[in-house]
């Protein structure tokens, strides 16, 4: 299935770009993770036990729905733009009439990244660079304050990863890649989605 057909599917409406962001250094622009990207990482990759997924920057909520439709698992999507955050809600909401549910463990966020408290089941971060590494950098020093109080497996996955996210993961985290997918069909080194594994302690 193509981009349309998917989202046709899920009954959403996910594609397209941001326009009429401004132009902030620490955050990015919206762009939708590809559905085909999506197939291909859990052709290789298992979602670790009773995992709770965050879509981290989710824009008009793609992701967390596609995963939700997927896997079943509670899912959240945290975005800071309050017109995409409206649109995953109605997406979500679409969603659910499809399927023909009045709720699901769907849920949105219209929150700053950084403001976010991670709770003690989250285990799966998703990560398309939403923000500068100085933001990324803050968060996953959040996760891991989280894994110290509440050990456990913890999985941050990486689409298309940005040279930056991947130095302080391995330089300053002293992380392992877990897993490394070259996407088909793409040329650029940078167009993979990494995944790093914190095992339990």
């Amino acid at each position: 299935m193509n981009e349309q057909q998917y989202d046709h599917m899920l009954n959403i409406e996910t594609t397209g770009y941001q326009y009429g962001f401004p132009k902030l250094a620490k955050y990015h622009r919206y762009e939708p993770t590809p559905y085909s990207g999506l197939e291909q990482l859990f052709e290789s990759y298992e979602l670790p036990p009773k995992a709770h997924f965050l879509d981290i920057g989710c824009g008009k909520g793609r992701v967390p729905i596609y995963i939700y439709h997927r896997f079943h698992i509670p899912v959240i999507g945290i975005e800071m733009d309050q017109k995409f955050f409206t649109e995953a809600e109605h997406n979500a909401e679409q969603y659910l009439k499809k399927v023909k549910k009045k709720q699901a463990p769907i849920q949105f966020l219209n929150i700053i990244a950084e403001t976010y408290e991670i709770k003690k089941h989250d285990n799966v971060f998703f990560f398309f660079n939403p923000f500068s590494v100085h933001v990324f950098r803050e968060f996953i020093k959040h996760v891991m304050d989280s894994i110290t109080l509440y050990p456990r497996i913890v999985d941050i996955i990486l689409y298309y990863p940005s040279p930056d996210y991947m130095d302080f993961l391995q330089q300053e985290q002293s992380l392992h890649c877990y897993l490394d997918i070259k996407l088909r069909h793409e040329k650029n080194e940078n167009e993979r989605i990494v995944v790093f594994r914190i095992p339990k302690q």
